[in-house]
Protein backbone atom coordinates (compact mmCIF):
# COMPACT_ATOMS: atom_id res chain seq x y z
CA UNK A 1 0.00 0.00 0.00
CA UNK A 2 1.83 3.95 -1.05
CA UNK A 3 0.44 5.74 1.96
CA UNK A 4 1.70 9.09 -0.28
CA UNK A 5 -1.12 8.00 -2.93
CA UNK A 6 -3.84 8.89 -0.58
CA UNK A 7 -6.19 11.59 -0.64
CA UNK A 8 -8.70 10.27 1.38
CA UNK A 9 -8.76 7.95 4.68
CA UNK A 10 -12.12 6.20 5.81
CA UNK A 11 -12.34 4.68 9.30
CA UNK A 12 -14.97 1.95 9.83
CA UNK A 13 -14.46 2.31 14.12
CA UNK A 14 -13.76 6.21 14.18
CA UNK A 15 -13.74 6.43 17.70
CA UNK A 16 -11.52 3.64 18.97
CA UNK A 17 -8.62 5.15 20.67
CA UNK A 18 -5.91 3.50 18.07
CA UNK A 19 -8.19 3.94 15.19
CA UNK A 20 -8.63 7.99 16.55
CA UNK A 21 -5.09 8.33 16.60
CA UNK A 22 -4.07 7.64 13.26
CA UNK A 23 -7.08 9.53 12.04
CA UNK A 24 -5.04 12.67 13.80
CA UNK A 25 -2.23 11.22 12.19
CA UNK A 26 -3.70 12.05 8.92
CA UNK A 27 -5.77 14.99 9.78
CA UNK A 28 -2.24 16.62 10.65
CA UNK A 29 -0.48 15.84 7.01
CA UNK A 30 -3.91 17.49 5.45
CA UNK A 31 -5.53 14.44 4.06
CA UNK A 32 -8.84 14.34 4.01
CA UNK A 33 -10.73 11.84 6.61
CA UNK A 34 -13.91 10.30 7.11
CA UNK A 35 -15.52 7.49 9.35
CA UNK A 36 -18.14 5.51 10.81
CA UNK A 37 -18.79 4.44 14.54
CA UNK A 38 -21.99 2.92 16.37
CA UNK A 39 -22.01 5.54 19.31
CA UNK A 40 -21.18 8.88 19.14
CA UNK A 41 -18.73 9.56 22.08
CA UNK A 42 -16.95 13.02 23.91
CA UNK A 43 -13.58 11.51 21.85
CA UNK A 44 -15.76 11.58 18.72
CA UNK A 45 -17.27 15.26 18.98
CA UNK A 46 -13.16 16.43 19.21
CA UNK A 47 -12.52 14.77 16.14
CA UNK A 48 -15.36 15.89 14.59
CA UNK A 49 -14.34 19.78 15.68
CA UNK A 50 -10.68 18.79 14.88
CA UNK A 51 -12.42 18.00 11.01
CA UNK A 52 -13.15 14.51 10.89
CA UNK A 53 -16.31 14.02 9.08
CA UNK A 54 -17.74 10.76 11.34
CA UNK A 55 -21.38 9.12 10.68
CA UNK A 56 -23.13 7.46 13.27
CA UNK A 57 -25.45 5.08 10.81
CA UNK A 58 -23.40 1.79 9.09
CA UNK A 59 -25.01 2.64 5.77
CA UNK A 60 -24.08 3.13 2.17
CA UNK A 61 -26.33 6.20 1.85
CA UNK A 62 -24.08 7.75 4.64
CA UNK A 63 -20.91 7.57 3.18
CA UNK A 64 -19.16 11.04 2.75
CA UNK A 65 -19.48 11.91 -1.01
CA UNK A 66 -16.19 13.66 -0.40
CA UNK A 67 -15.69 9.72 -0.32
CA UNK A 68 -17.75 8.07 -3.32
CA UNK A 69 -16.89 10.80 -5.48
CA UNK A 70 -13.35 9.65 -5.81
CA UNK A 71 -12.81 7.68 -9.33
CA UNK A 72 -9.43 6.16 -8.73
CA UNK A 73 -10.02 4.14 -5.59
CA UNK A 74 -6.14 4.32 -4.97
CA UNK A 75 -6.98 6.95 -3.40
CA UNK A 76 -9.08 6.10 -0.89
CA UNK A 77 -8.00 3.99 2.09
CA UNK A 78 -10.25 2.43 4.56
CA UNK A 79 -8.77 0.87 7.60
CA UNK A 80 -10.66 -1.27 10.12
CA UNK A 81 -11.30 -2.76 13.49
CA UNK A 82 -12.08 -6.25 13.98
CA UNK A 83 -14.75 -4.91 16.45
CA UNK A 84 -16.53 -4.17 13.09
CA UNK A 85 -19.26 -6.76 12.72
CA UNK A 86 -18.41 -9.13 9.55
CA UNK A 87 -22.51 -7.94 8.01
CA UNK A 88 -21.43 -4.34 8.04
CA UNK A 89 -23.48 -2.64 5.08
CA UNK A 90 -20.07 -0.37 4.95
CA UNK A 91 -17.45 -3.06 5.42
CA UNK A 92 -19.14 -5.22 2.80
CA UNK A 93 -20.11 -2.09 0.20
CA UNK A 94 -16.41 -1.28 0.31
CA UNK A 95 -15.06 -5.05 -0.03
CA UNK A 96 -17.26 -5.38 -3.14
CA UNK A 97 -16.39 -2.44 -4.68
CA UNK A 98 -12.81 -2.73 -5.10
CA UNK A 99 -11.60 -0.50 -1.91
CA UNK A 100 -7.99 -1.27 -0.30
CA UNK A 101 -9.23 -2.42 3.31
CA UNK A 102 -6.59 -2.76 5.32
CA UNK A 103 -6.06 -2.73 9.33
CA UNK A 104 -5.56 -0.33 11.86
CA UNK A 105 -2.24 -2.58 13.04
CA UNK A 106 -0.88 -2.71 9.20
CA UNK A 107 -1.26 0.87 8.83
CA UNK A 108 0.48 1.78 11.79
CA UNK A 109 3.35 -1.07 10.66
CA UNK A 110 3.59 1.07 7.46
CA UNK A 111 3.67 4.77 9.20
CA UNK A 112 6.76 2.73 11.24
CA UNK A 113 8.88 1.74 8.78
CA UNK A 114 10.02 5.76 8.21
CA UNK A 115 11.10 6.03 11.78
CA UNK A 116 13.01 4.95 14.78
CA UNK A 117 10.11 2.69 16.38
CA UNK A 118 9.91 2.59 20.19
CA UNK A 119 7.07 -0.31 21.07
CA UNK A 120 6.02 -1.24 24.32
CA UNK A 121 4.06 -4.96 24.44
CA UNK A 122 2.32 -6.51 27.01
CA UNK A 123 -1.47 -7.67 28.54
CA UNK A 124 -0.24 -4.95 31.27
CA UNK A 125 1.36 -1.89 31.65
CA UNK A 126 1.74 -0.83 28.04
CA UNK A 127 -0.50 2.25 28.03
CA UNK A 128 0.69 4.07 31.10
CA UNK A 129 4.71 2.75 29.80
CA UNK A 130 4.57 4.19 26.43
CA UNK A 131 2.74 7.43 27.13
CA UNK A 132 5.37 8.31 29.64
CA UNK A 133 7.70 7.19 27.42
CA UNK A 134 6.51 9.86 24.87
CA UNK A 135 6.39 12.51 27.49
CA UNK A 136 9.86 11.91 28.97
CA UNK A 137 11.32 12.35 25.09
CA UNK A 138 8.91 15.34 24.18
CA UNK A 139 9.99 16.86 27.46
CA UNK A 140 13.26 16.64 26.72
CA UNK A 141 13.38 18.20 23.43
CA UNK A 142 12.98 15.07 21.20
CA UNK A 143 9.64 15.02 19.89
CA UNK A 144 8.86 12.01 19.01
CA UNK A 145 5.43 10.54 16.86
CA UNK A 146 3.11 8.99 19.09
CA UNK A 147 0.70 6.79 19.19
CA UNK A 148 -0.76 6.06 21.81
CA UNK A 149 -3.49 3.72 23.68
CA UNK A 150 -4.89 6.02 26.11
CA UNK A 151 -5.14 9.87 26.66
CA UNK A 152 -2.41 11.46 28.02
CA UNK A 153 -3.75 14.13 30.62
CA UNK A 154 -0.25 15.99 30.01
CA UNK A 155 -1.86 16.68 26.05
CA UNK A 156 -5.46 15.91 26.06
CA UNK A 157 -4.84 13.28 23.60
CA UNK A 158 -3.56 9.51 22.21
CA UNK A 159 -1.40 11.18 19.50
CA UNK A 160 1.64 13.53 19.74
CA UNK A 161 2.59 14.86 16.19
CA UNK A 162 6.21 14.72 16.42
CA UNK A 163 8.09 17.76 14.47
CA UNK A 164 11.97 17.39 14.54
CA UNK A 165 12.73 13.92 15.51
CA UNK A 166 12.56 11.05 14.03
CA UNK A 167 11.31 8.47 16.54
CA UNK A 168 8.17 6.97 17.03
CA UNK A 169 7.11 5.50 20.12
CA UNK A 170 4.12 3.11 19.73
CA UNK A 171 1.80 0.63 21.93
CA UNK A 172 2.58 -2.41 20.61
CA UNK A 173 -1.03 -4.53 21.02
CA UNK A 174 -0.99 -8.47 21.55
CA UNK A 175 -4.76 -8.78 20.47
CA UNK A 176 -5.13 -10.52 16.85
CA UNK A 177 -1.46 -10.55 17.00
CA UNK A 178 -1.43 -6.93 15.74
CA UNK A 179 2.35 -6.23 16.87
CA UNK A 180 3.57 -8.31 14.41
CA UNK A 181 3.38 -5.55 11.97
CA UNK A 182 6.15 -3.48 13.89
CA UNK A 183 9.83 -3.90 13.51
CA UNK A 184 11.05 -1.78 15.88
CA UNK A 185 14.00 -0.19 17.53
CA UNK A 186 13.42 -0.40 21.01
CA UNK A 187 10.61 -2.59 22.31
CA UNK A 188 9.33 -3.51 26.18
CA UNK A 189 7.50 -6.01 26.96
CA UNK A 190 6.11 -5.41 30.44
CA UNK A 191 4.21 -9.00 31.51
CA UNK A 192 2.51 -12.29 29.63
CA UNK A 193 0.01 -12.82 32.13
CA UNK A 194 -2.64 -14.88 30.13
CA UNK A 195 -5.47 -13.26 28.43
CA UNK A 196 -7.35 -12.70 24.58
CA UNK A 197 -7.57 -16.54 25.11
CA UNK A 198 -10.74 -16.24 22.33
CA UNK A 199 -8.21 -15.21 19.99
CA UNK A 200 -4.73 -17.60 21.28
CA UNK A 201 -6.43 -20.47 22.82
CA UNK A 202 -4.47 -21.16 25.31
CA UNK A 203 -1.81 -19.14 27.43
CA UNK A 204 1.45 -21.08 25.32
CA UNK A 205 0.00 -19.28 21.79
CA UNK A 206 -0.44 -15.85 23.50
CA UNK A 207 3.66 -16.58 25.01
CA UNK A 208 4.59 -17.73 22.14
CA UNK A 209 3.22 -13.90 19.77
CA UNK A 210 5.55 -12.48 22.43
CA UNK A 211 8.56 -14.11 21.63
CA UNK A 212 7.38 -13.85 18.21
CA UNK A 213 7.33 -9.78 18.60
CA UNK A 214 10.93 -9.67 20.37
CA UNK A 215 12.92 -11.95 17.18
CA UNK A 216 11.42 -8.30 15.14
CA UNK A 217 13.11 -6.51 17.30
CA UNK A 218 16.22 -4.61 15.45
CA UNK A 219 19.54 -6.47 16.30
CA UNK A 220 21.12 -2.69 16.79
CA UNK A 221 18.31 -2.02 19.12
CA UNK A 222 17.52 -3.00 22.56
CA UNK A 223 14.91 -5.62 24.06
CA UNK A 224 13.69 -4.76 27.44
CA UNK A 225 12.22 -7.01 29.48
CA UNK A 226 10.63 -7.60 32.95
CA UNK A 227 12.70 -9.96 34.33
CA UNK A 228 10.92 -13.24 35.32
CA UNK A 229 8.47 -13.61 32.85
CA UNK A 230 7.47 -16.64 30.89
CA UNK A 231 9.83 -16.40 28.12
CA UNK A 232 12.52 -18.98 27.14
CA UNK A 233 16.23 -17.93 27.87
CA UNK A 234 16.97 -17.01 24.46
CA UNK A 235 15.57 -13.89 24.98
CA UNK A 236 16.77 -12.70 28.09
CA UNK A 237 20.17 -13.92 26.71
CA UNK A 238 20.02 -10.80 24.69
CA UNK A 239 18.05 -8.34 26.50
CA UNK A 240 18.12 -5.48 29.12
CA UNK A 241 15.88 -6.46 32.42
CA UNK A 242 14.23 -4.32 34.59
CA UNK A 243 12.34 -5.37 38.00
CA UNK A 244 11.38 -3.63 41.55
CA UNK A 245 12.94 -6.78 43.41
CA UNK A 246 14.09 -9.01 41.19
CA UNK A 247 17.86 -9.36 40.26
CA UNK A 248 17.89 -6.98 36.96
CA UNK A 249 19.84 -4.89 34.49
CA UNK A 250 17.45 -1.40 35.93
CA UNK A 251 16.98 -2.03 39.74
CA UNK A 252 14.84 0.02 42.25
CA UNK A 253 16.80 1.54 44.68
CA UNK A 254 15.28 3.61 47.93
CA UNK A 255 11.86 3.80 47.26
CA UNK A 256 9.30 5.79 49.20
CA UNK A 257 5.89 5.94 49.14
CA UNK A 258 4.59 9.86 49.98
CA UNK A 259 0.73 9.74 49.86
CA UNK A 260 -0.02 9.09 46.02
CA UNK A 261 3.61 9.60 45.29
CA UNK A 262 6.98 7.92 45.13
CA UNK A 263 10.21 8.95 45.28
CA UNK A 264 13.29 6.52 44.42
CA UNK A 265 16.69 5.87 42.66
CA UNK A 266 16.67 3.66 39.77
CA UNK A 267 20.18 1.97 38.70
CA UNK A 268 20.48 1.45 35.46
CA UNK A 269 24.13 -0.19 33.48
CA UNK A 270 25.90 0.80 36.76
CA UNK A 271 24.24 4.54 36.71
CA UNK A 272 22.75 5.86 39.83
CA UNK A 273 19.92 7.96 38.91
CA UNK A 274 19.07 9.37 41.80
CA UNK A 275 15.93 11.42 43.56
CA UNK A 276 13.21 10.62 40.83
CA UNK A 277 9.79 11.53 42.01
CA UNK A 278 6.66 9.98 40.17
CA UNK A 279 3.38 11.73 40.93
CA UNK A 280 1.17 8.45 40.12
CA UNK A 281 -0.33 6.31 42.73
CA UNK A 282 -0.13 2.56 42.48
CA UNK A 283 3.33 0.91 43.21
CA UNK A 284 2.50 -0.57 39.57
CA UNK A 285 3.53 2.32 37.75
CA UNK A 286 6.98 2.56 39.76
CA UNK A 287 7.29 -0.84 37.91
CA UNK A 288 6.27 0.44 34.35
CA UNK A 289 8.56 4.13 35.12
CA UNK A 290 11.26 1.44 35.46
CA UNK A 291 10.93 0.54 31.53
CA UNK A 292 9.79 3.82 30.67
CA UNK A 293 13.53 5.22 32.04
CA UNK A 294 15.25 2.16 30.52
CA UNK A 295 14.02 2.73 27.12
CA UNK A 296 14.71 6.81 26.80
CA UNK A 297 18.60 6.31 28.62
CA UNK A 298 19.39 3.65 26.27
CA UNK A 299 18.24 6.11 23.32
CA UNK A 300 20.15 9.32 24.74
CA UNK A 301 17.73 11.32 26.56
CA UNK A 302 19.68 13.04 29.71
CA UNK A 303 19.61 12.48 33.47
CA UNK A 304 18.38 16.23 33.87
CA UNK A 305 15.38 15.37 31.38
CA UNK A 306 14.39 11.84 33.09
CA UNK A 307 14.45 13.50 36.09
CA UNK A 308 12.02 16.75 34.90
CA UNK A 309 9.92 14.67 32.62
CA UNK A 310 8.80 11.72 35.13
CA UNK A 311 8.08 14.48 37.66
CA UNK A 312 5.74 16.16 35.19
CA UNK A 313 4.32 13.36 34.13
CA UNK A 314 0.24 13.46 34.85
CA UNK A 315 -0.88 9.54 33.56
CA UNK A 316 -3.60 9.02 31.53
CA UNK A 317 -7.38 9.03 31.62
CA UNK A 318 -8.92 5.92 32.95
CA UNK A 319 -5.67 4.82 34.52
CA UNK A 320 -5.94 5.41 37.82
CA UNK A 321 -7.79 8.76 37.39
CA UNK A 322 -8.93 10.81 40.42
CA UNK A 323 -12.82 12.51 39.79
CA UNK A 324 -13.43 14.04 42.72
CA UNK A 325 -10.58 13.71 45.64
CA UNK A 326 -12.03 15.64 49.05
CA UNK A 327 -11.51 15.22 52.34
CA UNK A 328 -14.32 12.85 53.25
CA UNK A 329 -14.57 11.25 49.58
CA UNK A 330 -12.58 9.78 46.96
CA UNK A 331 -14.03 8.61 43.42
CA UNK A 332 -11.20 6.92 41.20
CA UNK A 333 -12.00 5.70 37.46
CA UNK A 334 -9.64 3.07 36.12
CA UNK A 335 -9.81 0.84 33.33
CA UNK A 336 -8.68 -2.28 34.83
CA UNK A 337 -10.67 -5.58 33.32
CA UNK A 338 -8.04 -8.40 33.86
CA UNK A 339 -7.67 -9.81 37.59
CA UNK A 340 -4.26 -9.03 38.05
CA UNK A 341 -5.26 -5.22 36.72
CA UNK A 342 -7.72 -5.47 39.39
CA UNK A 343 -5.87 -6.60 41.66
CA UNK A 344 -3.20 -3.82 41.33
CA UNK A 345 -6.03 -1.06 41.31
CA UNK A 346 -7.51 -2.34 44.64
CA UNK A 347 -4.61 -2.74 46.37
CA UNK A 348 -2.85 0.84 45.83
CA UNK A 349 -6.19 2.05 46.79
CA UNK A 350 -6.36 0.11 50.01
CA UNK A 351 -2.59 1.41 50.73
CA UNK A 352 -3.32 4.94 49.95
CA UNK A 353 -6.60 5.07 52.03
CA UNK A 354 -6.41 2.68 54.25
CA UNK A 355 -9.25 2.00 56.77
CA UNK A 356 -11.58 3.72 54.69
CA UNK A 357 -14.74 1.65 53.22
CA UNK A 358 -14.04 0.89 49.68
CA UNK A 359 -17.34 0.21 47.47
CA UNK A 360 -16.39 -1.04 43.98
CA UNK A 361 -18.14 -0.99 40.26
CA UNK A 362 -17.04 -3.28 38.23
CA UNK A 363 -18.39 -3.98 34.25
CA UNK A 364 -16.79 -7.23 33.05
CA UNK A 365 -15.83 -7.20 29.31
CA UNK A 366 -15.96 -9.97 26.72
CA UNK A 367 -18.15 -13.00 27.82
CA UNK A 368 -15.13 -14.98 26.89
CA UNK A 369 -12.97 -13.13 29.57
CA UNK A 370 -15.45 -13.42 31.91
CA UNK A 371 -15.46 -17.24 31.39
CA UNK A 372 -12.00 -17.55 31.40
CA UNK A 373 -10.89 -15.54 34.29
CA UNK A 374 -13.87 -16.14 36.60
CA UNK A 375 -12.35 -17.10 39.92
CA UNK A 376 -9.19 -14.58 39.33
CA UNK A 377 -11.94 -12.08 39.08
CA UNK A 378 -13.67 -13.04 41.98
CA UNK A 379 -10.46 -13.01 44.33
CA UNK A 380 -9.54 -9.86 43.15
CA UNK A 381 -13.09 -8.53 44.00
CA UNK A 382 -13.07 -9.97 47.21
CA UNK A 383 -10.46 -7.13 48.31
CA UNK A 384 -13.13 -4.35 48.42
CA UNK A 385 -15.71 -3.75 51.30
CA UNK A 386 -18.35 -3.69 48.79
CA UNK A 387 -19.29 -4.81 45.20
CA UNK A 388 -21.37 -3.61 42.21
CA UNK A 389 -21.19 -5.49 39.40
CA UNK A 390 -22.61 -4.35 35.93
CA UNK A 391 -24.12 -6.76 33.38
CA UNK A 392 -21.13 -7.97 30.77
CA UNK A 393 -20.20 -5.66 27.99
CA UNK A 394 -19.83 -7.78 25.09
CA UNK A 395 -18.33 -5.59 22.39
CA UNK A 396 -17.67 -8.03 19.40
CA UNK A 397 -19.09 -11.41 20.78
CA UNK A 398 -22.23 -13.26 21.15
CA UNK A 399 -23.90 -14.02 24.98
CA UNK A 400 -22.43 -17.58 26.01
CA UNK A 401 -25.10 -19.58 27.67
CA UNK A 402 -24.05 -19.54 31.64
CA UNK A 403 -21.62 -17.30 31.24
CA UNK A 404 -22.75 -13.50 33.42
CA UNK A 405 -22.43 -11.35 35.90
CA UNK A 406 -24.71 -13.50 38.18
CA UNK A 407 -22.71 -16.22 38.08
CA UNK A 408 -19.51 -13.79 38.99
CA UNK A 409 -21.37 -11.88 42.07
CA UNK A 410 -22.25 -15.88 43.47
CA UNK A 411 -18.28 -16.26 43.81
CA UNK A 412 -17.21 -12.61 45.30
CA UNK A 413 -16.69 -12.98 48.91
CA UNK A 414 -17.71 -9.52 49.78
CA UNK A 415 -19.60 -8.64 52.83
CA UNK A 416 -21.78 -6.83 50.48
CA UNK A 417 -22.69 -7.02 46.90
CA UNK A 418 -25.14 -6.88 44.30
CA UNK A 419 -25.87 -6.61 40.72
CA UNK A 420 -27.40 -3.25 39.44
CA UNK A 421 -28.49 -1.81 35.68
CA UNK A 422 -26.69 1.21 34.37
CA UNK A 423 -29.34 3.10 34.92
CA UNK A 424 -29.85 2.31 38.73
CA UNK A 425 -26.14 3.01 39.36
CA UNK A 426 -25.78 6.76 40.03
CA UNK A 427 -28.50 6.73 42.06
CA UNK A 428 -27.89 3.97 44.48
CA UNK A 429 -24.06 5.45 44.66
CA UNK A 430 -25.70 8.68 45.66
CA UNK A 431 -27.54 7.00 48.69
CA UNK A 432 -25.03 4.76 49.92
CA UNK A 433 -22.06 7.13 49.18
CA UNK A 434 -19.19 5.53 50.14
CA UNK A 435 -15.87 6.69 51.64
CA UNK A 436 -13.89 5.95 48.60
CA UNK A 437 -15.59 4.88 45.15
CA UNK A 438 -13.47 2.91 42.25
CA UNK A 439 -15.67 2.80 38.75
CA UNK A 440 -13.94 -0.23 36.82
CA UNK A 441 -13.88 -1.82 33.49
CA UNK A 442 -13.14 -1.26 29.96
CA UNK A 443 -16.62 -1.48 28.33
CA UNK A 444 -18.56 1.78 28.25
CA UNK A 445 -18.63 1.64 31.91
CA UNK A 446 -16.84 5.27 31.38
CA UNK A 447 -19.79 6.63 30.14
CA UNK A 448 -21.53 6.70 33.29
CA UNK A 449 -18.68 8.25 35.23
CA UNK A 450 -19.88 11.85 34.50
CA UNK A 451 -23.84 11.12 35.51
CA UNK A 452 -21.87 10.07 38.84
CA UNK A 453 -20.39 12.48 39.34
CA UNK A 454 -22.92 14.94 38.99
CA UNK A 455 -25.05 13.08 41.15
CA UNK A 456 -22.46 13.13 43.70
CA UNK A 457 -21.64 17.02 43.84
CA UNK A 458 -25.61 17.98 42.76
CA UNK A 459 -24.43 19.28 40.00
CA UNK A 460 -27.28 20.06 37.28
CA UNK A 461 -27.05 17.67 34.08
CA UNK A 462 -26.13 19.84 31.22
CA UNK A 463 -28.72 19.41 28.26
Amino acid sequence: MNLQAVTYVYFLGAGGIGMSALGRYFLRRGIAVGGYDKTATSLTSELIAEGMNIGFVDSVQKLPSELTSIADKSQVLVIYTPAIPANSEQLNYFRSQGYSLIKRAEVLGLISRNHKTLAVAGTHGKTTTSTLIAHLLEQGGMHPVAFLGGISVNYNSNYLPGTTSSILVAEADEYDRSFLHLHPHTAVITSTDADHLDIYGKKDALVQSFCDFADQVDTAGNLILKAGLDLPQRLYDRAITYHTELPADVRLENCVAEGDKYRFDVRIQGHLLSGLTLGLPGFHNVENALAAIASVYLNGLSEASIRAGLESFRGVKRRFEYILRENDFVFIDDYAHHPEELRACITSVKRIYPGRHLMGVFQPHLFTRTRDFLDGFAESLSLLDEVILLDIYPARELPIEGVNSAVLLDKITSAKKSLLSKDELAAYIASHKPEVLLTLGAGDIDMLVEPIRQRLTQTPVLP
